[in-house]
């Protein structure tokens, strides 16, 4: 008897969603990553391991205080016209590891930006979120950026680095 391919493993990965967007009333900029960590869901926030650089680059950016609580962060984001998403919906994972993702399911990013008349920007968190991303084959009519990755893998570039290569998403006023 052959094994079926859906039974359990030696080395089971937990399969699981990933959270709601984060969105306003009006949205220009929508940051997608790839799949919330482990973290990141126990907690239900994105970005919620402290070691995460995403809410100090918000920080940095839009003078949004990264020890408020969660739901003050991404309010004033939120009034900034940020959005915030994954690519992927669902999947199975050992860890936190994007590497380690299988099974992607993918969220339905058309509905959102076809939701968004003022969007301007798609930011892709790291490169797993653009190679998803990219999966999808979509055509949308605003740039999409693949920005460093703010993960604590990602120790390639210094916080300040990053800032740097972030600040496209700050919107742009009058």
């Amino acid at each position: 008897m052959r094994p079926d391919k859906n039974m359990t493993s030696a080395h089971p990965s937990s399969c699981a969603a990933g959270l709601s967007p984060v969105r306003g009333a009006s949205t220009d900029v929508v940051i997608l990553g790839s799949f919330p960590s482990c973290q990141s869901l126990r907690h239900k926030e994105y970005y919620g391991n402290p070691q995460n650089h995403f809410w100090k680059i918000i920080e940095a950016l839009f003078q949004i205080d990264h020890h408020l609580p969660y739901s003050e962060r991404t309010s004033r984001l939120t009034d900034h016209k940020v959005a915030l998403w994954d690519v992927v919906s669902t999947c199975c994972r050992e860890g936190s590891a994007d590497a380690r993702i299988r099974s992607p399911v993918f969220n339905d990013l058309r509905g959102l930006f076809g939701s968004c008349p003022s969007l301007r920007l798609i930011v892709l968190n790291g490169s797993t979120a653009g190679r998803y991303f990219s999966m999808m084959k979509m055509t949308v009519p605003v740039p999409v950026s693949v920005l460093p990755s703010t993960s604590p893998a990602n120790a390639r570039l210094s916080l300040n680095e990053k800032v740097k290569r972030w600040e496209i998403i700050r919107t742009q006023e009058g």
